[in-house]
């Protein structure tokens, strides 16, 4: 009865143990080119070799299903790659816009239910050339570009220089007419009868002459009354 207990016992614990599964990490991030091939990988280390994997697909509202094999998706029997360690596979080709997603692998055995962490699976679309153009055409765009923005960039400051210039000499020529022009229009004959007036004052003295005065009244008749420069 004791062996029999002890066989049973056994028999449990081994099943037990053939039962525990240990998943490996999964690439948590996948992206791939639309119409390109795309792998996903499910490795897992188990003792019991009746697993079922099956592959399920969670959408953005944590809806999961099965997905489902169709054309472009293939789904890889599970490989032993190590001693106890196998590997599934999930295989697309070619890729297409709605296989977008995130998969993850099931596990279904004796005692056992177990689903990954998965893989999202990210497909784009490259963007396509409004104008396909040659590496020399590129080359003779930017030559061109860099030879206008430095025209753009000179002839505005030769344009400055330039109109300084022109400035500087109408100023010039301003000036040297302002300065034949301050003597146009003078009277000569006044300005010397001016000078005389200016003059006049300095050369007469500044007393009566006693002598010219008793000699003009002997050769003179007239009484005339004589007016004398005030000094």
């Amino acid at each position: 009865m004791g062996i029999i207990t002890l066989f049973l016992l056994c028999s449990f614990v081994v099943g037990t143990a053939q039962s525990k599964v240990t998943l490996d990490r999964d690439r948590p991030y996948l992206r791939k080119q639309v119409s390109h091939e795309a792998k996903l990988e499910c490795c897992y280390t188990t003792g019991d070799k009746s697993l079922n994997v099956t592959w399920v697909k969670q959408t953005t509202n944590r809806t999961i299903h099965t997905v489902h094999l169709s054309e472009g998706v293939t789904e890889g029997v599970p490989k032993e790659v190590a001693p106890g360690k196998s590997c599934g596979t999930l295989t697309f080709y070619p890729l297409r816009q709605c296989h977008s997603g995130l998969y993850r692998c099931k596990l279904r055995g004796n005692n056992v239910n177990v689903l990954s962490h998965g893989t999202y699976l990210q497909i784009y679309k490259p963007m396509e050339k409004t104008i396909n153009l040659s590496e020399t055409t590129k080359n003779t765009i930017l030559t061109a570009e860099g030879v206008l923005l430095l025209l753009c960039v000179l002839l505005p400051s030769i344009s400055l220089l330039s109109k300084s210039k022109r400035l500087n000499v109408l100023e010039k020529n301003k000036i040297t007419k302002e300065e034949e022009n301050i003597y146009q229009g003078l009277n000569l004959d006044e300005c010397w009868s001016t000078y005389d007036q200016i003059e006049r004052p300095q050369t007469h003295g500044q007393y009566q002459d006693v002598g010219n005065l008793k000699g003009k009244e002997e050769e003179e008749e007239e009484e005339e009354e004589i007016q004398l420069e005030k000094p």
